[in-house]
Order: structure tokens, then sequence, then C-alpha cells
């Protein structure tokens, strides 16, 4: 399949640090289990979870050591080592969203770490309606990103563009909120749950 590069390759050395700042937080034993922690409450007991986007692995192993069946996919290759480094026991994919297999039905669709601002350019779409496929009949995507773009390469990804190309993908948001401890929506960061209209 010949696919567009993404906004992440593209950038390419330009984000070597967040892998980096991740392996510092997680050494210090600061708490990264944000995402993980709101992803739970969302989920039943032993959902099949599909995190995109995994890099160095903290979401998936905060969601497996809770339980879950995650299924997590990295197309960086030294995001995908680093994770296997730190998280030995969480299988990472190589797949971009774009890319990914027909694999089963998911309950919950993990896309936060900016990954949305970071897909190749015009393919929001069709990521989106990627996710979409992926999803079991009652299944939710919960998808984060920095709405003025976060590192070199993003893109601006404003809160309007986002609700059309989620439409255009048959998909609904439920929710909106501003952080993962559910803060009110704001003009910096999103958290979105979106369900398949």
């Amino acid at each position: 399949m010949n696919l567009p590069p993404t906004r992440w390759e593209l950038a390419g050395d330009d984000n070597r640090g967040y892998g980096k700042r991740f392996a510092a937080l997680v050494q210090e034993g600061a708490d990264v289990d944000g995402e993980a922690r709101l992803i739970d409450a969302l989920a039943r007991r032993s959902s099949r979870i599909l995190e995109v986007g995994s890099g160095m692995g903290r979401v998936a192993a905060g969601l497996a050591a809770r339980g879950h069946h995650v299924v997590a996919s990295e197309p960086d290759v030294r995001l995908r080592k680093q994770s296997q480094a730190t998280y030995p026991d969480l299988e990472v994919l190589p797949y971009e969203a774009l890319a990914l297999p027909d694999l089963a039905p998911f309950d919950l669709i993990v896309v936060v770490g900016n990954v949305l601002i970071f897909v190749g350019e015009d393919t929001e779409r069709d990521v989106l309606a990627r996710l979409r496929a992926l999803l079991a009949p009652e299944g939710r995507i919960i998808a984060g990103f920095s709405l003025r773009g976060a590192m070199s390469g993003s893109r601006v990804y404003p809160s309007e563009e986002f609700i059309a190309d989620a439409t255009a993908a048959r998909l609904r948001v439920d929710w909106r909120f501003g952080s993962y401890e559910l803060h009110a929506p704001n003009d910096d960061y999103a958290v979105w749950v979106l369900s398949a209209s």
C-alpha cells in the first residue's frame, strides 16, 4: 500500500525529544497515567482496546495493567524499541492508522498524544473512517490533541474542522472535554469521545 508520508515522518529528528521526555518521567516515577485512567473509566471490564500511535507504550501498558485486552500500534521504529525496552510484555504492531489490518472489532480505539495532528496531509477523514471500520457496534473512539499544534511538523486542527471530518467519516461527537481530567472545553486542547453515527 502506497501511503502519503505522515507529518511525524516528515518532521524527522525534530520530534525525538518526545520519547526522551516520557522516559525521564517514567524513570522519575511521575504520574503518566492520566489518559489510561479516563479510558479505563469509559470501558467495560476486559474490553478489547486498540491504541493507534502508541508511542513509547505508556497508555497501552497502563490499560493492559488494568485488565484490558490491548492491541498497540506504532509505526516509528525508535518508539517501538523504546516501548519494548520499557514495557517488554506489551506487543506493538508496526502500522500507522491507514495501514491497520482488519484485526477484529474493538470496544474502544485510543488515538491520544497528538496522533491526529501528525497524520499525513489531507488524510484525516480517511484515518477517521478507517478507525470507524474497526469499531465494534457499540464501540467508541477516544481522541486527544492540541488544537493549536504541538511540536515541529504538527498541524493546527481547529475543533470545527475536526467535527466536520468526524461527521464525514460517519462518527458522532458524544463528548468534548478540555483535558483527561474532564475540564471544560478550551481553545488549547481537546479530548473527544466519538461513536458511530
